[in-house]
């Protein structure tokens, strides 16, 4: 059984972030940030953090022009807007996929990305969605440390969308499905959207 963690940096320091990742024996993270730049926590910009975590003992791996949610082919995208279906059907995606579940079966790995709440981001409504498996275990760390197993995230999702954990007419499985197609909609990246106006989108 493999187990893949995943985290948010979210406004933490950097001390915050290596000490949850100690707490749970992480020795390598997958930065699955396609723009891996902050103008609100500069201190979680590509190098720095990887500069950080090599003093601590961490791998890093940058994978976010593969598993970003703000990509380059125009093919990936619907009306301006990302279409992570699509996104989810690239060789890239696909290829960043088997880079992760690689590293996965051999070290302690960890996505990252910026947002603190995984339903709230493409880590766990893109990627983690396609790394689940029988064989596979996925772990939420939250800001304070503690776990979320991606099954429990999958119910508190269907309580954000207001969507009831059973149906006639349908399997609870294809009631999570409609729920990770619903969330993709709501947070993919649209082309329109701009950085300045004092967004961030480094959690895409």
């Amino acid at each position: 059984m493999t187990t893949i963690y995943t985290v948010g940096h979210s406004n933490h320091t950097l001390d915050t972030l290596s000490g949850l990742l100690r707490m749970h024996g992480i020795n390598a993270v997958a930065d699955v940030r396609s723009a891996p730049y902050s103008r609100f926590a500069p201190h979680f910009n590509k190098d720095v953090l990887a500069s950080l975590l090599q003093k601590v003992g961490v791998g890093y791996l940058f994978v976010g022009s593969q598993l970003g949610a703000r990509p380059n082919d125009p093919a990936c995208y619907s009306n301006g807007s990302v279409d992570f279906s699509r996104l989810s059907q690239t060789d890239s995606f696909q290829n960043g996929l088997a880079e992760i579940r690689k590293v996965a079966s051999q070290l302690h790995l960890s996505l990252l990305c910026s947002e603190k709440d995984p339903i709230l981001c493409h880590r766990m409504i893109l990627i983690c969605r396609h790394l689940r498996a029988e064989d596979t275990t996925i772990k939420h760390i939250g800001e304070n440390g503690e776990l979320e197993d991606n099954r429990d995230a999958e119910r508190r999702l269907l309580s954000l969308l207001r969507m009831a954990p059973t149906d006639l007419f349908r399997t609870p499985e294809e009631l999570v499905e409609e729920a990770y197609d619903r969330q993709g909609g709501r947070i993919a990246y649209h082309e329109e959207e701009e950085v300045a106006a004092g967004m961030d989108v480094t959690h895409l």
